[in-house]
C-alpha cells in the first residue's frame, strides 16, 4: 500500500480553510509529479540502488512527519493567531514537500509502475508510457486527496468545535506519529 501524504491536507483544511487543503493537494499532486519524471527518466531505479540517498529521503520524510505531529500538538498554543491568514504557498509547500520525502512514493514509481511498460518499445515511446502512467496516478491520487478535503469540510463544525478541538489535534498528532513509525518501518532495508 502506498502511502497518501496528501491525508495531512485534512489537518491543514482544518485550521485553515478549504482553499489551504486544496492548494496542499495541488502541492501533494507536484510531489508525486516529481516522482513520476524522475522515474520516466530512470533516475527512481538509482536512488532505490543508493542506499546513502535512500536513507536520507526516507529519514527525511519521517521527520517531516514528526514535524507535522508536533505542530498539530502545540497549535493550541497559537489560538490567537489567524491560521486562515497563512500564507497559501506554505499549504501548497506543505503538501508537495510531505510527498517528495515520501520514500513509498518513489518505491511505487520505481516497482510497480515499470511492471505496465512495453520495453521493446523505442525510448521516446518509454517516456510518454512512463509519463502516461504517471499522469493517471497523479490524476486519481488528486481525486482522492480533493475528496478527503472536501469531506472533512463537512466534518470541520463536528470535528473543530469547543471541547472536542483539543482532543481532535491530540488525536491527530499521534495518528501522524503512527505514520512516521509506520513509515520508517515500512521502508527499512533488510
Amino acid at each position: 500500500m502506498n502511502l497518501r501524504p496528501g491525508q495531512y491536507d485534512v489537518f491543514d483544511y482544518l485550521d485553515r480553510g478549504r482553499t489551504a487543503g486544496l492548494l496542499a493537494t495541488a502541492g501533494v499532486a507536484a510531489g508525486l509529479s516529481v516522482h513520476a519524471i524522475v522515474a520516466a527518466f530512470g533516475l527512481g531505479a538509482l536512488i532505490s540502488q543508493a542506499p546513502l540517498i535512500y536513507e536520507m529521503l526516507r529519514w527525511t520524510g519521517v521527520a517531516y512527519l514528526l514535524y507535522f505531529a508536533w505542530e498539530t500538538w502545540r497549535a493550541e498554543d497559537r489560538e490567537g493567531l489567524d491560521l486562515a491568514s497563512a500564507t497559501s504557498s506554505s499549504s501548497f509547500w506543505r503538501g508537495f514537500f510531505s510527498n517528495v520525502f515520501n520514500p513509498k512514493s518513489i518505491v511505487f514509481f520505481v516497482s510497480v509502475v515499470p511492471v505496465f511498460v512495453h520495453y521493446e518499445s523505442s525510448a521516446s515511446s518509454l517516456l510518454v508510457q512512463i509519463a502516461r502512467l504517471g499522469a493517471v496516478y497523479v490524476a486519481i491520487a488528486t481525486a482522492i486527496h480533493t475528496s478527503i478535503v472536501l469531506l472533512a469540510g463537512r466534518l470541520w463544525p463536528f470535528l473543530m468545535s469547543g471541547s472536542r478541538k483539543k482532543s481532535v489535534r491530540r488525536v491527530l498528532s499521534f495518528a501522524l506519529v503512527l505514520v512516521a513509525a509506520w513509515l520508517a518501518w515500512t521502508t527499512r532495508r533488510a
